[in-house]
């Protein structure tokens, strides 16, 4: 199930970003189950989107900043409008609201295009 969640963002990653993904990779626990979809940009830097029932992360890891999505109920950004929704932007101390769409296809469009925007000079 969780599987095809991931292809289906995958495919909307190779389709609609070609421009800045070069690749991915469904990333697998030693059980053979599905862990995160894992994507590849032109510029080295990576993308992480781990999705679990009721939880997820959509990850930018690029040199040291990181961009991160999340509903990790962590007390300590409880002050954020959205909690448990939440953005890291650009370091893990860096907390505002998170507007993600709850649909994943939707939210891997929107963190994609942010990434893009970032991307460009």
């Amino acid at each position: 199930m969780i599987f095809d969640v991931y292809r289906r963002l995958y495919k909307i990653a190779l389709e609609e970003f070609d421009d800045i993904v070069i690749k991915g990779e469904i990333i697998r626990l030693p059980s053979g189950a599905p862990l995160k979809l894992r994507l590849y940009l032109l510029d080295n830097s990576f993308v992480d989107v781990w999705i679990s029932k009721n939880k997820y992360f959509y990850h930018w890891q690029k040199s040291s900043l990181i961009f991160r999505h999340d509903n990790a109920p962590h007390e300590k950004w409880k002050f954020v409008k959205t909690f448990p929704k939440h953005f890291h932007n650009g370091s893990e101390e860096n907390v505002v609201e998170s507007y993600i769409s709850n649909d994943p296809e939707v939210a891997i469009t929107e963190f994609l295009s942010f990434i893009k925007s970032k991307l460009e000079p």
